[in-house]
């Protein structure tokens, strides 16, 4: 009789996990341009602080992934190649 393997989650080898750190970290150092940067520089982009709102988008979309991969694990067996019977 064969037993099912026991399962877990893929945890922070989840994709969306990197793609998220990436996102988060790329967000942070926008962020911090744009509340640093000379007014010269916001007045070449007609006035819209466009490193701040990019920043700030990319850490609400990092914060979007890491809630969907906490809420929605990935599930992986941990014997490869098990059979469904």
């Amino acid at each position: 009789m064969a037993s099912r393997g026991s399962r877990h989650t893929a945890g922070a080898f989840d994709i969306r996990t990197i793609i998220a750190l990436l996102f988060g970290v790329y967000g942070v150092v926008l962020t911090i341009v744009g509340v640093v940067q000379p007014h010269a520089e916001i007045d070449k982009s007609v006035g819209v602080n466009i490193n701040l709102w990019a920043g700030i988008g990319m850490i609400v979309f990092a914060v979007v992934f890491v809630a969907w991969a906490r809420l929605r694990p990935i599930v992986v067996p941990d014997e490869a190649g098990t059979s469904k019977e």
